[in-house]
């Protein structure tokens, strides 16, 4: 984890945490509970615990947020997310699977895929990124942070992407 984020991620001061899985043990999910309230996992191949879902939706303040495998988005891209994101009625989808950090905005919904916290090689990513991300909601916006250490430069960067929610 980033020196800079350790500071903000201590027992408790963080309300939610949503994970795209890959746990694997009791004693990962064991780890995120002790800093959240409120934690929500989908699962994952090597996930022990079979009762976490592989889609789940959350709603936090004003947003819908979906988390799901990415590999149902296929092919990977805007196009496909967006039918995923539409038939879980999410304004946020959070996909996992592709171990590559972005995020966008398409059509009126957010977009996050969190990467690989771990560091898991990605075939179309030289500079792998460890990263880890904070969204501030506030009322109809998200703060998106991404706080990434990246191995090839040893050096760590802050990224804020910022979403308005839209009014239907």
């Amino acid at each position: 984890m980033p020196a800079n984020l350790k500071t903000l991620v201590v027992p408790r001061k963080i309300p939610h945490i949503l994970c795209t899985g890959y746990l694997c043990t009791k004693e990962g999910s064991d780890s995120l509970k002790t800093l959240a309230g409120d934690v929500h996992i989908e699962r994952r191949n090597f996930d022990e615990n079979l009762n976490y879902p592989e889609q789940k939706v959350v709603t936090i303040g004003q947003f819908k947020m979906g988390l799901t495998r990415g590999h149902q988005a296929t092919p990977w891209g805007q196009a496909s997310s967006a039918l995923l994101q539409r038939r879980l009625d999410v304004d946020i989808l959070i996909l996992g699977h592709a171990r590559m950090t972005e995020a966008f905005e398409h059509e009126t919904a957010f977009y996050i895929n969190p990467g690989s916290a771990a560091g898991a090689h990605n075939a179309l990513e030289t500079n792998v990124i460890l990263p880890s991300l904070l969204m501030d909601i506030k009322a109809s916006t998200v703060v998106l942070i991404v706080y990434g250490f990246y191995l090839l430069e040893e050096s760590e960067k802050k990224k804020k992407e910022r979403f308005q929610r839209k009014k239907s």
